[in-house]
């Protein structure tokens, strides 16, 4: 999942939101309103509204904190990780690898509902001093923050994959077998499982008159479905692309344009005439960059008759390459995290093919066949 609104870095690494984020933010702040008034009806509406927006952001930056213990494991274990986004159902850590080993996908698994419990009981801590300070605003806050936490925890735990339990449970599995992928293909089955119960329950509890709060509970459940499946199909994916190489793939006849024709006379002759996507650019007999749609499409039609193509085209020099022995798993990772549809793939300076996700798709097809 990508992040749309970028937030800054915390030790090295982005931290972002999802537009879904707004969407449970509003609806914590609308719900805690609702309960703070109806349990202190004295209070004023606007101290009301505030305590909801203060307790909405304290309960996210816990969520972050949930995260970044992950994140932390992760780091110290040789596992860069790229971002961590922010979004309707919680938080999520982008990691760069896999864990090394099964100590350390359980210990980073562990970390991030350990985390929570202590913050849980950390602000359950806060809530007795308040209290015992008559600082009731402060109280209210505290506690909500102190069980919500906790009730985090035990959520993350359920043994079903993607959530921190189904990693706990694949490491533990792991670790008995001696077998990542089996780990992973059994855990994200429990997760199917679970997410089907989650699914269930919601719709009985919504025609049980459970009204919001059951569709919430199904919602949860289809997310988790997904997740598990997305889980089990990207082990698949790794087995059928294990020992691959860019090179056994990559398209090495890319065809070629001159980079002083105009984009009018590329799109005329070329793109629409061969429906292909992807041209390298050639000036003076040397390889300048590529000229992809994108590209072509962020220009105003009516200049297109004057305009050179090596004004619009990607230069060679600041496109993210690939070299012909690189694993195709890699490439394939690299396309999706920097939402890429082709690759150069260069050897010693020199352009030898281009990768695209279509040839990643037939090589994917064609093993499937067969």
């Amino acid at each position: 999942m990508r992040s749309q609104i970028k937030l800054g870095k915390i030790f090295g690494i982005r931290i972002g939101l999802h537009y879904s984020w707004f969407l449970i933010a509003l609806l914590i702040v609308f719900s805690l309103s609702g309960n703070f008034h109806a349990s202190y009806p004295k209070w004023p509406e606007s101290l009301v509204l505030l305590l909801g927006i203060v307790t909405a952001l304290l309960f996210f930056v816990s969520l972050l904190v949930h995260e970044l213990a992950h994140s932390v494991i992760a780091e110290r274990n040789g596992m860069p990780v790229r971002e961590i986004t922010l979004f309707a159902l919680g938080g999520v850590s982008q990691l760069e690898a896999d864990a090394p080993s099964a100590k350390v996908e359980f210990w980073m698994a562990l970390a991030g509902p350990l985390t929570s419990v202590l913050i849980g009981l950390a602000c359950l801590g806060m809530a007795e001093v308040a209290r015992a300070a008559g600082i009731t605003p402060a109280l209210a806050v505290l506690v909500w923050l102190g069980y919500i936490n906790i009730s985090l925890a035990v959520f993350n735990m359920i043994p079903g994959y993607p959530l921190d339990g189904g990693r706990v449970l694949r490491a533990l599995v792991w670790w008995r077998t001696g077998d990542m992928e089996r780990a992973t293909q059994m855990s994200a089955r429990v997760g199917q499982g679970v997410a089907g119960i989650f699914i269930v329950i919601g719709i009985f509890h919504f025609f049980a008159g459970g009204g919001l709060g059951g569709l919430w509970i199904a919602f949860i459940g289809w997310f988790l479905l997904g997740a598990a499946k997305e889980s089990a199909v990207e082990v698949g994916l790794k087995k059928s692309l294990a020992g691959v190489r860019v090179a056994d793939v990559m398209a090495r006849n890319c065809p070629t344009v001159d980079g002083h024709s105009s984009v009018q006379d590329f799109v005329d002759h070329e793109l629409l005439r061969t429906g292909r996507r992807c041209f390298v650019v050639v000036e003076d007999g040397r390889v300048a960059g590529l000229v992809t749609p994108h590209e072509i499409k962020e220009i105003d039609r009516g200049t297109w008759p004057v305009t050179a193509l090596d004004t619009v085209m990607r230069p060679l020099g600041s496109l993210r390459t690939l070299p012909p022995d690189a694993p195709l798993m890699s490439a394939l990772e690299a396309m999706g995290r920097e939402d890429l549809n082709q690759l150069p793939v260069v050897s010693n300076g020199r352009l030898e093919g281009v990768l695209s996700r279509a040839e990643i798709l037939a090589f994917l097809q064609t093993r499937a066949e067969f």
